[in-house]
């Protein structure tokens, strides 16, 4: 498992993580910015989550394709 963390804060809704990993990002339908997916958040926070294994490339993919550089992965 990895985790992951998002500083939602300092999203521009650029669309480029969840078109790149919508398996574990989406749009918020509340600010329009980027969040974890509900089944992946830690205690609920839509910033950070545990993404399996399987998933990991997917999301290194769009942390390091992320324009403002806000997604964090962790093994």
């Amino acid at each position: 498992m990895a985790t992951v963390t998002i500083k939602r804060e300092d999203c521009t809704s650029c669309t480029t993580c969840w078109s790149t990993c919508p398996e574990i990002f989406e749009e918020d339908p509340v600010d329009g910015m980027s969040c974890i997916k509900e089944a992946f958040r830690m205690s609920g926070d839509p910033g950070k989550g545990e993404v399996p294994d399987e998933h990991y490339n997917c999301v290194q993919e769009a942390a390091s394709t992320c324009p403002v550089e806000i997604i964090d992965v962790e093994e």
